[in-house]
């Protein structure tokens, strides 16, 4: 019960974050993101209504629950672009816990533009938004981020939507010793054993959306998703034994029967 994710004034019970995007309604997002036991579900403000009453709008889909909405600023390629997407969001909404995304690569790997992250993540920060960037999975622009105000850096595992797994252990480690702010991995996980082994990695939470919207079965894979984070932290937190390049009897040898 004590094991909290803290992200600036901002505490949560769980350390799965869902996405809103690529679900065939808003009816389905709900369930999945219920089924995921999740507090925080990240919502792309320039694709999806939570802004105008007049239409029909993901924040009355849960109204009546404790998930937090995540607004984040995908489709922006520039810093300005961002801080322009949020400062309207916040006065609409009063919301000002944040996704940071700047998008450098807008065709093939859809990576993040670090420097205009980072330009954005400053001006944001200081206007009083709660900023989780993401970026690549480099322990030196973590750094940088948490110094101009990140409360939560967000490395890439894969690109966005990939499926491919964590394709960098080491890089995601790297970044969890460079910096104190929470690491959420984000981006790039395809399953359960995924999360489980971001979270074995140090990583403090995950980030999932097309894992569990494009699944077969959304409801199920949400719920395995949030086994698989649960899974990975309590490994952690138990601390793995050491790889050895042989064996070692699994039985004491002292007191056996010689022949």
């Amino acid at each position: 019960m004590s094991d909290k994710l803290k992200i600036g004034s901002y505490t949560f019970n769980s350390r799965l974050i869902v996405g809103s995007g690529k679900y065939p309604d808003f009816q389905t997002t709900r369930d999945a993101t219920l089924a995921s036991g999740s507090e925080m579900i990240t919502v792309a403000v320039r694709r999806v209504n939570i802004t105008n009453p007049d239409e029909e709008n993901l924040l009355d889909y849960f109204k009546d629950t404790s998930v937090q909405m995540l607004p984040n600023s995908a489709g922006c390629t520039t810093a300005e672009e961002a801080i322009t997407t949020f400062r309207l969001m916040r006065e609409a909404t009063g919301i000002d816990l944040i996704k940071l995304e700047v998008i450098g690569d807008t065709k093939k790997t859809l990576y993040p533009d670090v420097i205009e992250t980072i330009k954005a993540c400053e001006v944001l920060s200081r206007e009083g938004f709660t900023v989780m960037a993401y970026t690549n999975d480099d322990p030196i622009i973590a750094k940088r981020l948490e110094e101009v105000g990140a409360a939560a850096v967000m490395p890439l595992a894969a690109p966005i939507g990939s499926g491919l797994g964590i394709q960098n252990r080491y890089n995601v480690a790297f970044v969890r010793d460079a910096i104190n702010v929470p690491v959420v991995v984000d981006a790039g996980v395809g399953c359960a054993s995924d999360a489980a082994i971001a979270m074995e990695l140090g990583a403090d939470a995950v980030l999932t959306n097309t894992a569990i919207a494009q699944a077969q079965n959304p409801i199920l894979m949400a719920e395995a998703m949030k086994y698989g984070v649960i899974a990975g932290r309590m490994s952690y937190q138990a601390g793995r034994i050491a790889k050895r390049p042989y064996a070692t009897a699994s039985s004491p040898i002292d007191g056996q029967i010689q022949f």
